[in-house]
């Protein structure tokens, strides 16, 4: 009952409501607050000038004000009115409830009496005096007896009274002075709890206390929840009980106001039956409203099952992404590997070439400087013959040496760069560029869909099914698929795919059981079935079987086991399949024709199994016309006589004339069709091998009228 708390605290004051008090915009409001927001508007302005004028337009635009006059009949002598002159510069304050609720209007100085008012009463109200309602902020000019206008909660304050007791947890004394003890007793005389010390000390067993009963504390609770309430008085007059219900006034009044004539022109109702039909109303909208409360309480635990899901799938996917980013750092670390390893080589290659070509000219120039040295010892020497001996020889290793060191010697092998250059910009890019894809998850298959059972039904052979997707379900629904089965508790059929939710299915057998089921689909594939409906087409009943029908070939035994199968017929001509010129009345039950030329106009219903029969009168007959009565398929040409297409079969010359009754039996057990007129066969069986779905037909020109037969159609004899 904790929920229910904010409805039992006054908007103004925010604390329980104390002598709540009922405002014409049915929101209630402490006595002693709707006092307290009073607003005196100045003696020289009235309601009716403020409206008219339209200038003191307050905070807020009243868009949905009374229109009645400020003290008319039905508004019990107050009204409202969009604004005053006071209203724009009187400031606005907050309740404890959050609620905007205007300041306590300044009080005129009082009147210099030598009496004293009664402590009691109630201080006189000033003159023109409004008060403005803190919730909806509706306006309203208080009459002659102010406050004491609005009827009293009694209600409320009782619904007040039974959650503050039973929000007690325990009973306390109500004698003790600091720290009350838990209550032992109750004196229901009293009506006080006391604890034990207090029992010896305030209320001793003796004299008159002595008769006074005492009980336990639980059983005092009940009897002062069970103790009789104020009952609502009349607000015009305070000492009559409300009688009766005004339905126009919607209010309850007295008998005195009915005496007085207020309420002569309106329907006044019993209150006792009014309570009982309030209460049945009221309950019947909380069983909406429960169910209301009910879809919210899952929904709310959808949330918080989602809330759940969200954290679990969060977690996971962190995990994940760290993951993925510690495979990219890994493939990245072994590039880096790969890469270095080729550096490393590349250096080492570099210094072998460089320190293999130091080597070399090292030697080269050690003997280089060893040939130099020899030839400059041997030019020292003073023997010419001995010189002459060697020179030529010498000369030629000097050349050939200085060959050795030609082009290329000394040019170095290997630059100290290295050739290698890493190109990291398109990776840069890329890790630049690296984002989470949002990617549409594929959404589930649609839950079951629910019958709505009330407003599934059946007309004839025809069955109307209705169906919607359950509640909290948020799942895309790109179409449904009905299916019934043939009636015979056979395999179940498809008849409607579509996006609709409600279908009526036509030509079904007459007097069958059939079984239905639905289901949707989406992109992701089709959900389940929905609960299966078993639902009874029209019962067939036995008209009075003549002759003719005899003389068409039924044995007695025959038409014994025919009888409970025959069935009159009952339809209408259908305007949205019959030809533009067919003229329709009493109720598609007449049909005529504005052109010369012959049009056809089926039934809106169709047969596919059993017999049927129906009848036509002939109501106007100018000129032989030449009108022809059968069946045809759905389909059938509207524009040609009835027959002339191999989709109809009908009898186009039978002696019909003005006042004729046709009667047409279909036999759709043998496959046979035939005719009567005035009570009488048209020659054998018209026709044979009649097999599928037919609908009654007929076509007409502008020289006809006919109309068909509802009740009291049977075969007749002969």
């Amino acid at each position: 009952m904790e929920e229910m708390e904010e409805e039992l605290k006054c908007p103004v004051c925010g604390s329980f409501f104390r002598e709540p008090i009922i405002l014409p915009c049915s929101h209630n409001i402490c006595l002693a607050c709707a006092r307290n927001i009073l607003v005196q508007t100045p003696d020289a302005e009235s309601p009716q000038s403020s409206r008219a004028s339209g200038s003191g337009v307050s905070d807020y635009d009243y868009l949905d004000l009374d229109k009645m006059s400020l003290y008319s009949e039905a508004d019990s002598g107050y009204g409202s009115y969009g604004g005053f002159a006071s209203a724009p510069t009187t400031p606005c304050q907050k309740s404890p409830n959050g609620v905007r609720v205007f300041p306590p209007a300044v009080p005129p100085p009082p009147p210099q009496h030598h009496l004293l008012p009664h402590p009691g009463s109630l201080l006189p109200i000033p003159r023109n005096s409004c008060i403005t309602c803190p919730q909806c902020h509706r306006s309203l000019i208080l009459d002659d007896r102010g406050l004491r206008g609005f009827p009293k909660n009694r209600v409320l304050e009782g619904v007040v009274d039974r959650y503050q007791q039973s929000k007690a947890a325990a009973l306390k004394c109500q004698l003790c002075e600091k720290s009350p003890k838990e209550a032992t007793v109750m004196c229901e005389q009293c009506d006080v709890f006391y604890c034990d010390p207090c029992r010896l000390r305030c209320h001793p067993p003796r004299g008159p206390l002595a008769k006074h009963r005492l009980v336990p504390p639980a059983q005092g609770r009940v009897s002062r929840r069970q103790s009789p309430r104020k009952t609502s008085t009349c607000t015009e007059h305070e000492l009559e009980n409300h009688s009766m219900y005004c339905v126009q006034c919607k209010m309850p009044v007295c008998y005195q106001c009915l005496e007085e004539g207020k309420h002569s022109t309106h329907e006044v109702k019993a209150l006792g039956a009014m309570w009982k039909l309030h209460k049945g109303q009221l309950s019947q909208a909380l069983n909406i409203l429960s169910d209301r409360a009910k879809e919210a309480k899952e929904f709310l635990v959808q949330l918080r099952n989602m809330v759940q899901h969200i954290q679990e799938n969060g977690v996971e996917f962190e995990a994940c992404l760290v993951a993925q980013c510690d495979a990219l750092i890994d493939a990245l670390n072994r590039r880096k590997a790969q890469l270095l390893s080729r550096v490393n080589k590349e250096h080492e290659h570099k210094l072998k070439v460089v320190r293999d070509q130091i080597a070399h000219c090292t030697v080269k120039l050690r003997q280089t400087t060893g040939l130099m040295e020899y030839c400059l010892e041997v030019i020292k020497e003073n023997d010419p013959s001995g010189f002459l001996q060697i020179s030529d020889a010498l000369i030629r290793r000097v050349h050939m040496t200085e060959s050795q060191w030609g082009k290329g010697t000394l040019t170095p092998r290997m630059t100290s760069d290295f050739d290698l250059t890493l190109d990291s910009g398109p990776l840069l890019q890329t890790i630049h560029q690296l984002d989470f894809v949002q990617m549409k998850v594929p959404s589930p298959v649609p839950a079951a869909p629910i019958l709505q059972l009330e407003e599934c039904c059946t007309q004839n052979n025809s069955a109307t099914l209705s169906w919607k997707q359950p509640p909290l379900s948020n799942v895309q629904v790109d179409g449904y698929i009905l299916e019934l089965d043939d009636g015979n508790g056979g395999q179940f059929r498809e008849v409607y795919v579509g996006k609709e939710t409600m279908c009526t299915v036509d030509g079904l057998h007459f007097n069958s059981t059939y079984k239905s089921r639905v289901k949707a689909f989406n992109t992701s594939g089709v959900g389940q079935y929905s609960k299966t409906l078993v639902m009874q087409t029209s019962e067939t009943f036995s008209p009075f079987l003549s002759p003719p029908c005899i003389s068409a070939g039924y044995t007695p035994c025959e038409l014994k086991n025919l009888a409970p199968v025959l069935c009159v017929a009952w339809f209408t001509f259908d305007p949205s399949s019959a030809h533009p010129d067919i003229i329709f009345s009493n109720d598609n039950l007449t049909a005529t024709c504005n052109s010369y030329d012959d049009r056809v106009v089926l039934g809106n219903t169709g047969f596919s199994r059993g017999i049927h029969y129906w009848e036509l009168s002939v109501d106007r007959y100018d000129n032989h016309p030449d009108p022809a009565f059968g069946v045809a398929r759905v389909d059938a040409l509207k524009d040609v006589m009835l027959g002339k297409d191999d989709k109809a079969w009908a009898m186009t010359d039978g002696g019909i004339s003005k006042g004729a009754t046709v009667g047409v039996l279909l036999d759709l057990t043998r496959g046979t069709l035939m005719f009567l007129v005035n009570d009488e066969q048209q020659g054998p069986v018209a026709f044979e091998g009649m097999e599928g779905l037919f609908f009654p037909a007929i076509s007409l020109n502008r020289n006809v009228q006919v109309t068909l037969h509802t009740t009291g159609t049977m075969v007749p004899l002969s």
